[in-house]
């Protein structure tokens, strides 16, 4: 057979045109960081996972979805509520705890059911594992409501409060009642707002008070009982000449003298109520009576032959108990996710000091249990302090005076940084960056009603180019404070760039010896540690943050000088510790579970941004990588580096069993720290 000549194109037409199809080159590891994506390695990439998310769901962050349900009103939620409290599910807690239905000092008016075989009945199966308190030798305050029933034995004594293992810091009944009445007494803050001059809300609620009273009869929080008045002088005659007074530093005070006025109150800005912080009614007996401080220095305008000096001796900063933070890891105080039992993780990984959740004062002053929470110690935390936030000098001081007093704390943290917006609005936060004056005067206010070291947490500005740090890092020693923390961004940028460390080292070249200077900002390895306390060696230590949720080993990597490439086995074991620790924190009852469950999902919606060492073209991970869809070493690698909220609950299955019908779950804070300065 002839063979067929190949075809030829027409002698007019043009030549084909040769199309490409070979993909584009992938580009280089320098490449992909320079975007800020995370290298890995071309064996460990996968397609990014496609989502269906139905129509009638929101959207929820992380790839979650939250079911819009239909809205109700409060007085139908609270029907509910109350109909939910007396079915079965709903056990009486001290028939609970005891196993006897006439434990319950209520009887059969008690709002709860009582009905012990009804409430087993239907009571879900018990988790795997062991009961918290039946490791720890103690029988369990839960009882017939635990979910480690089975593992219970009948031979362990109580839970001993005497005993070492029981957190600190619990919010008694006869504390919290004072200040739902407004009576919790403040002396010490009181004389030091009079002291300086600032305004004082409790007592310009009393005159208010008493402008409404001529008659010297106060009624208190709007009560039936009243106090007399009638032994507050009202009219005092001029005090007689005094002469100079030398304080406690040497420098010469001149107290009033005949014909010269007392120096007025000075009023804030921004005329706000006061009252409405929950700070307090005012005692005008107190008034009078708690400036005779045995620490300070004031004599009764009762006696009209001597002077009268408004001076409260307070012990120099460097007579306070001083905290050496040089060289130690300091674990950030982080809001929702830094909980006690997280807290008590990262000091089993290697942390040196941490910090309570941010408190509002305004609430701390209301007695409200749920900030109070916020404050609670484990012993384990052996350098503890507490983070709060407040507007004003007088709630400040005042809230600083009630925690030293009924709380075992180290020392005391000022947050001046917060970005949030509801705390910004209220004048709180980082907003106090524009108004320094009210700076010094809440440092100034605060750090005399407490020996406690007291610190403060500040960004580098309000705005952004308009950096604000550096000129008050040089006077903040001398108004009170220890310790500042310096977060390497303006409240404007919040983490859309990285951290500004060489404005840090320019502020803390500006600090006295005396002042420690914390840095903050993107550590997340101990090469980012060692390179910041290295550069400037006024650097006391760096503050770690965010590298601490998506990696708490990082303490442990910092104290061995190494780069862990943890398995996931390793990984699953730190998350079982936390569940151990929330298990013991918030109960092993059903309420107490999903809570856990609650915050260890909070926690998984950052660790899914870990990279493990092995899979990295280029070590170690920076905090402003956006990781890539890739595949893990092994499934349940895989499934940590999920973003989506459906793995993070199989994950929770895996150590708290199955969800309850209906649950869903949406990350309460953004983890992305490259996403939009909007978004924060």
């Amino acid at each position: 057979m002839a063979a067929t000549a190949p075809a030829t194109d027409p002698p007019n037409s043009s030549p084909a045109v040769t199309i490409d199809a070979s993909p584009p080159p992938r580009p280089t590891p320098e490449e992909l960081v320079a975007r800020a994506v995370a290298p890995v390695k071309p064996a460990f990439l996968r397609p990014p996972p496609v989502r269906e998310v139905p129509k009638e769901e929101g959207k929820a962050g992380g790839g979650g979805a939250v079911v819009t349900g239909e809205k109700k009103s409060k007085r139908q939620l609270k029907r509910e509520r109350q109909q939910e409290k007396k079915s079965t599910s709903h056990l009486c807690i001290e028939v609970g705890k005891s196993g006897n239905v006439d434990s319950c000092k209520y009887g059969t008016s008690c709002r709860f059911s009582h009905d012990i075989d009804a409430y087993l009945a239907q009571k879900p199966a018990d988790l795997e594992g062991t009961c918290p308190f039946t490791t720890l030798g103690q029988l369990c305050p839960y009882g017939l409501t635990c979910r480690f029933l089975g593992t219970h034995k009948d031979n362990l004594a109580p839970q001993n409060q005497s005993e070492g293992n029981h957190e600190r810091n619990p919010l008694s009944k006869d504390i919290q009642k004072l200040l739902w009445k407004n009576k919790y007494k403040f002396p010490k803050a009181s004389a030091q707002i009079k002291l300086l001059g600032l305004k004082d809300g409790n007592k310009n609620k009393a005159e208010a008070t008493n402008d409404d009273n001529p008659d010297g009869i106060c009624e208190l929080n709007g009560d039936d009982k009243t106090e007399s008045l009638s032994s507050i002088p009202v009219n005092v005659e001029p005090d007689p000449p005094c002469k100079e007074i030398d304080n406690s530093e040497g420098e010469p005070l001149v107290v009033n003298s005949v014909g010269v006025e007392p120096r007025p109150l000075k009023k804030s800005k921004v005329e706000v109520d006061e009252t409405q912080n929950g700070t307090g009614v005012h005692d005008n007996e107190a008034e009078f009576e708690d400036l005779n401080l045995s620490n300070g220095l004031k004599v009764s305008s009762n006696n009209q032959s001597s002077c009268r000096v408004d001076l409260i001796t307070t012990p120099h900063l460097r007579e306070k108990k001083i905290i050496d933070f040089r060289e130690k890891l300091y674990l950030a105080p982080l809001t929702t996710v830094g909980n006690l039992p997280f807290r008590r993780l990262c000091k089993t990984l290697g942390a040196d000091i941490t910090c309570g959740e941010m408190a509002m004062c305004t609430n701390l002053l209301q007695g409200q249990a749920s900030e109070w929470a916020l404050l609670r110690r484990h012993p384990s935390e052996d350098l503890f302090g507490v983070q709060i936030c407040g507007p004003y000098p007088d709630t400040v001081a005042r809230t600083v005076e009630l925690v030293d007093n009924e709380c075992s704390i180290d020392f005391i943290d000022i947050n001046m940084g917060c970005p949030i917006d509801i705390v910004v609005n209220k004048g709180a936060g980082s907003s106090l960056l524009t108004k320094p004056m009210r700076i010094k005067s809440i440092v100034q206010a605060a750090s005399t009603v407490t020996e406690k070291p007291l610190t403060v947490k500040v960004r580098t500005a309000f705005f952004e180019g308009r950096n604000r740090a550096d000129s008050i890092v040089s006077d903040i020693y001398d108004w009170g404070s220890s310790a500042i923390t310096i977060h390497g961004r303006s409240r404007q940028q919040r983490y859309s760039k990285l951290a500004d460390w060489d404005y840090i080292y320019q502020c803390a070249q500006k600090a006295p010896d005396y002042l420690h200077v914390i840095g903050n900002g993107d550590v997340f390895s101990f090469t980012d540690w060692n390179k910041h306390v290295s550069d400037c060696s006024k650097i006391s230590t760096c503050m770690i943050a965010r590298g601490a949720l998506i990696k708490p080993w990082l303490f442990t990597e910092i104290k061995e000088q190494r780069h862990w490439d943890i398995t996931s086995g390793e990984r699953l074991n730190i998350l079982k510790d936390f569940v151990h620790f929330g298990l013991e924190h918030w109960g092993c009852d059903s309420k107490g579970v999903e809570t856990t469950r609650h915050f260890l999902l909070e926690w998984l919606s950052y660790t899914c941004r870990y990279i493990p060492v092995g899979l990295l073209d280029v070590i170690p991970q920076r905090l402003n990588w956006r990781p890539p869809s890739y595949y893990g070493r092994d499934d349940l690698e895989t499934l940590m580096a999920s973003d989506s909220a459906a793995d993070w609950i199989r994950i929770s299955e895996m150590l708290l069993g199955k969800v309850p019908e209906g649950f869903t779950f949406a990350p309460k804070h953004k983890s992305n720290a490259y996403d939009r300065a909007e978004n924060g």
